[in-house]
């Protein structure tokens, strides 16, 4: 970062750089309960299908099956990759964000842009006990979500972001 003296104004670069925290451990749990439930509901369904409509029981019961193994291989390669991917850091001037597994996205929110912070935990998020924190800005491109930080975490950045953005004149440009 460079500061520039501007009158009394400081004029600071920001760079896409690789974010410093990674989201917690017990995300990578959330992410497989995620998965097994959102991929048992179609092998669910495939299965009392084949059970009740016997001409094309081996059809479904096949592709219940399919769908099973794939489900299962996704559960148990995913979550560990995603984990090693996701990375966050909030720093005075912005808020660092890299997601992705296969099409990387990485994100700069300048603090001077930040519009609203939220932070949500859904049923499952409350069982592992984390939160997402959700930075609003001017973006056509939306929000960026912090997701898999610890509940106590997302509180405590909620409230340092909003305390930041606080201070932080707008950008008049």
């Amino acid at each position: 970062m460079r500061g520039e003296n501007a009158g009394d104004q400081v004029v600071r670069e920001l760079r896409l750089r690789p974010p410093r925290n990674a989201v917690d451990r017990r995300a990578v749990g959330w992410w497989r309960a995620q998965l097994l439930l959102g991929g048992a509901v179609p092998v669910a369904v495939l299965a009392v299908l084949g059970t009740f409509v016997e001409p094309a029981r081996d059809w479904l019961f096949g592709a219940a099956a399919a769908l099973a193994v794939l489900g299962l291989a996704q559960t148990a390669f995913l979550p560990s990759w995603w984990f090693r991917v996701h990375r966050w850091e909030v720093t005075e001037d912005a808020v660092y964000v890299r997601t992705g597994a296969i099409w990387q996205e990485w994100r700069i929110a300048p603090m001077s842009r930040i519009q609203t912070v939220d932070t949500v935990r859904g049923p499952l998020e409350q069982t592992f006990r984390l939160a997402t924190v959700t930075v609003t800005t001017a973006s056509a491109k939306g929000a960026l979500r912090i997701a898999g930080l610890d509940h106590e975490l997302a509180a405590e950045l909620a409230e340092r972001l909003t305390a930041i953005t606080r201070d932080t004149p707008g950008d008049a440009t």
